[in-house]
Parts: structure tokens; sequence; C-alpha cells
């Protein structure tokens, strides 16, 4: 079996190097991919919104599975092509991505399924969102850009005014341009958050292991939030109880709710939720494996990824025996390029990642790297995911700070706490 992962991020190295271990798999190719997409599979020099290329490819090199990463393909509607074409492709189509796509759209579904979430308004004008909040009493709120911001369209306000100025910027000053033309105003929730991604194929449900992500970029969780800067699995807090009343809460009546709506659901359900004193509530919801949740939750998965996928795409998940899990944790840690979230400088030399590599049960996923020549250089905010397996959770920890220790670029920096929640 052939296969094409679109993306070029630390999730897309994950799954190409986790679907290049099945046996059934022949060779996983990566569009556009990075420095170590490359290393685990072969990159195809395409970028991850040219959908009419990428589907030419497919066809020519008669792919038998896509896997679509990234978030903005699939609100474009890459799955709708694919198959137009004959293709097999495993992820939601335009009209189910709007789970991600559009907050309020989410929102309003939520609404409809009686899924439990923060009580919410959405508004298409600066002024009525502002005379909205001026109304309330000071309590604190989140502002949330309705279409997709790469992660960090999501602001956590205090007072009033921290949340009229979020709004300012995101519609007023269009920060993440026509994705902020609509904004969700909701309560905001207190409590721990964690991950729960599950595949879905439309009918069947088949839940992965819990993980928690790291949202704000500095220790402690302050500053502002980013793509995420690591994450650990399993995440404790998400014992066997509370899964059950995720799935029972959350993802049946949510997969239930869009088959009823004409959009049936078919991909990787990812549902964002804080664990609050009444319970599990979702803060959001996205269409894809999480970035960097995929990469320590791959890690610990010991089912054939390749055949799970093509189940989901077929429609055959119920087919399947129980997933097969290392019972191991794994702590993913992110190194980023100085300035990340903000603005920041590409092309710096990355040092020792063949020492880093050398570790046992240590991973360095790439994210934000490029190949010049024979040296790797950083080419994004987010540049590695280093990730590795303990015994216990402080283990995993461990050996990651070990791997991380290992290797050096300008300007190189990450949080030192991941995984200290589990504790």
């Amino acid at each position: 079996m052939k296969i094409l992962v679109v993306g070029q991020g630390g999730r897309e190295h994950a799954l190409v190097w986790k679907l290049a271990q099945s046996p059934s798999v022949s060779q996983v190719y990566c569009a556009p991919g990075n420095a170590g997409t490359a290393s685990d599979g072969i990159n195809v020099d395409i970028s991850s919104d040219d959908i009419p290329r990428l589907v030419q490819f497919a066809q020519a090199e008669q792919i038998d599975l896509t896997v679509v990463g990234p978030e903005a393909p699939l609100t474009a509607g890459i799955v709708d092509e694919f198959k137009a074409a004959g293709l097999t492709v495993f992820g939601p189509n335009r009209a189910a991505a709007r789970l991600e796509g559009s907050k309020s759209f989410s929102k309003e579904l939520m609404k409809r399924a009686a899924v439990p979430t923060a009580q919410f308004s959405v508004f298409d004008s600066a002024d009525e969102a502002e005379n909205y909040i001026q109304e309330r009493e000071e309590t604190p709120l989140v502002v949330k850009a309705d279409g997709l911001a790469a992660g960090k369209g999501v602001s956590v306000c205090a007072t009033k005014e921290e949340a009229i100025e979020a709004v300012n910027r995101i519609m007023r000053d269009a920060e993440f341009g026509d994705a902020g033309d609509t904004v969700v105003v909701e309560e905001r929730l207190d409590g721990q958050e964690a991950s729960i991604l599950a595949v879905v194929d439309g009918n069947t449900i088949i839940p992965l292991e819990a993980s928690q992500d790291h949202k704000p970029a500095y220790d402690d969780d302050k500053g502002p939030n980013t793509g995420g800067m690591g994450a650990y699995s399993p995440a404790p807090l998400v014992t066997p109880e509370l899964m059950d009343q995720i799935i029972s809460q959350v993802l049946v009546p949510t997969v239930d709710t869009m088959k009823k709506s004409g959009c049936p659901f078919s991909g990787i359900l990812y549902a964002g939720l804080m664990i609050t004193n009444q319970g599990p509530k979702v803060l959001e919801f996205n269409v894809r494996f999480g970035d960097p949740e995929a990469q320590p939750v791959l890690m610990r998965l010991k089912t054939d990824l390749a055949e799970l996928l093509l189940a989901g795409a077929r429609g055959e998940l119920s087919k399947l025996p129980p997933l097969q899990w290392d019972e191991r944790a794994s702590v993913c840690v992110v190194m980023a390029s100085a300035g990340y979230p903000g603005p920041y400088e590409k092309g710096h030399p990355i040092r020792g990642l063949a020492e880093a590599a050398s570790l046992k049960d240590t991973k360095v996923f790439h994210a934000g790297t490029a190949q010049h020549g024979d040296q790797v250089v950083t080419n994004g905010g987010r540049v590695l995911g280093v990730t590795a397996l303990g015994n216990t959770i402080d283990e995993a920890k461990l050996k990651a700070y070990q791997a991380v220790k290992c290797i050096r670029w300008e300007g190189a920096w990450c949080r030192h706490d991941i995984s200290d929640k589990a504790r």
C-alpha cells in the first residue's frame, strides 16, 4: 500500500513515521513535508493547499490512501475533491470540517446535541460584541475568532477591558484576517484541560488514549497562547469512568447530530475538554490529529495505524479488534524559535539531532525544519517535538528533556514543565 500524508508539521512527521512501520505499507509520501519526513518517507514538493496538484499526484502514483494532517485543506474541501476523483482519503469533508473551521457552527451544533460546553454568544458586529461585554457582570470571558487562526485566535480574558481589547484586535484590527469577521464570546471555564481524539467513520467511534496539551507559551501556563508547547499521554486526569462519560456525553451525541444534520463525520474527531467541577465540558472541536498531541499518542499506539485509518476511510471500523497500546507513558516537549508565537527568524542551523536520536525510546519529530544541503535548519515557530517513552510520566519527562539538552540552535527555547500537571 502506498500512502500520501498531506502537511509539513510535527503531526505529519509522527504520521509518516508511524505509517511507515506498517507491514502493509510499501511507501509513504509527504507533501510538502519537512527535514524529518524526508528521513522517514519521501517528500513531495506540493503545498498542502494546492489541492488540484495533490489529486494529480495521488492519481499518477496510484496512492492507496491519503491522510490529511492540517485543518486548512480539510476546511477547503480536499476530501471532497479526492473522493470526486475516486481516491481513498481519511478525513472529514468540507461540510463536516466546519466543526473546526467555524466556532459558531460548532457551538450551535453542541447546543442542538446537548453536549456540555460553555455558555456563549455569537457576534458579526464589533459594536454589538462590545456592548454585550459592557452590559455583563465582571466575570472572566473567552473571546474566539470564528475561523481558523493557527491555534492563536483564542483570548482568555480576566476583565471586561481585556475582552473588549480582544474584540478590537480580532474584528476591528483584523489580526486573523477573515477568520475574525465573526467572534464567539463565552464564559471562561475553570479546571484542567484534556485532549480526547477518536477515529470515526460516520457510525463507529474508536477513542484513542487521552493526552494533555500545553497551550500557553511559558512555564506555569503564563504568556500568550500558542499552537501547543508540549503534550503527554496518558492523562491520569481522564479515568476510565470519566472516559466513559466523555464518550456518552460528548463523542456519541456529536457524531449522531452531525449525521442527522446531513453531514456525517468521518476522520479524527478531537475534543478539547475542560474538566470542571460539573464534569467535562467542550472547549473546542478539531477535525484532525492534534499537534503536538499526535506525537506522544502515536508513540504509544501499537495497533497498525495504516490499517486503522484505511478502515476509517472505508467505513469499516466496526470490523477492527480493540486497539493495542504501549503501557508506558510518553512526553513530547516542543522546542521553538526565539520570538514565537510572535515574529521569528528562519534558517538557523540545528545541531545535536543525531545525538538526541541515539537515545533509547526517544524520537525527535520535526515540525518547522528544512534541509539545506547536508544541514537541517529552522523553518518555523515550533521547530521540533522531542518525544520519549518511560515507565512513568516522570521518567518519560526526564528522557525527553535529556534529548532536548542535546539539541541547539540560536534562540532555541522550550517550556520546562511539560507533564507536571500529571502529578
